[in-house]
């Protein structure tokens, strides 16, 4: 699907790799609608392309949110790409969380997102042709210590996003399932920055994969993951998972340390 032909409601808007690809889609003549719990960073795209953007303040973790963004997509004429950008992450050890905090990310990460996914589907089925891409990560595919809980939600939207795909074969809509790597946004904290650095794990600028992201838009790719040595060790953990295994636990002491002392 070619930006021009995108009429886009893109949730994660306001940060971070959102932010990111509403200014690239806006450039390339898409008409959005941007979702996000601040309207601030969104402000000047809407002065720039007042004809083609349009802001919802709107969490879609609540039902009210959720309504919201239903009732604005019915209005916006003809709603055929979904982009579900929105998440969260913490980098903890399990048992340095509580309850809410899991309650709070999986709701997000994994409830909220397929409940909009939900909610937005038949008006995506009236179209002649639509996408929903789910923006996923590299820890769909790998668990990795310190990120369990993220890990758990990103696998599960992989696992969304392969099922939907193939529960739509026979339809108009397409899902599509986009991973990227470490990426120097707001979400990840400084203490994770640091130790990839530390790792020399490389960590991607958003407006790189907002670039790549729009790619995979553009020639619909079912999966698209981002990085090298990254797909690598996507392909190893399938085939060879010990493998993978005695690559992390080298590098588990230096993740331990971070993780218990990035407050």
């Amino acid at each position: 699907m070619q930006p021009t032909d995108c009429r886009a409601l893109l949730t994660g808007a306001s940060g971070g790799i959102g932010l990111a690809l509403a200014h690239r889609l806006a450039s390339e003549g898409a008409h959005l609608l941007l979702v996000g719990r601040r309207l601030e960073p969104l402000q000047p795209l809407l002065q720039r392309f007042p004809q083609n953007v349009q802001l919802v303040q709107a969490d879609i973790a609540s039902r009210a949110g959720r309504d919201a963004l239903l009732a604005a997509a019915q209005n916006f004429g003809g709603l055929n790409c979904l982009i579900n950008a929105a998440g969260v992450n913490r980098f903890s050890l399990l048992d340095q969380q509580d309850e809410q905090q899991i309650a709070e990310l999986i709701g997000l990460n994994v409830t909220a997102t397929l409940q909009l996914t939900q909610r937005l589907l038949p008006l995506m089925r009236a179209q002649r042709r639509a996408l929903v891409i789910n923006v996923g990560s590299t820890f769909g595919a790998i668990g990795y210590p310190g990120f369990a809980v993220y890990c758990a939600s990103k696998f599960a939207l992989r696992g969304f996003s392969e099922a939907l795909r193939r529960e739509l074969a026979d339809t108009n809509v397409r899902a599509l399932y986009f991973a990227p790597r470490a990426t120097r946004t707001p979400m990840n904290a400084p203490s994770v920055v640091a130790m990839n650095d530390e790792l020399g794990v490389a960590m991607d600028d958003p407006e790189k994969v907002a670039a790549e992201l729009l790619q995979a838009i553009r020639h619909e790719q079912e999966e698209r993951y981002l990085g090298w040595p990254e797909r690598l060790f996507v392909r190893l953990n399938g085939l060879l998972p010990r493998v993978v295994d005695q690559a992390l636990r080298k590098q588990l002491p230096i993740i331990q340390r971070f993780a218990r002392h990035k407050h």
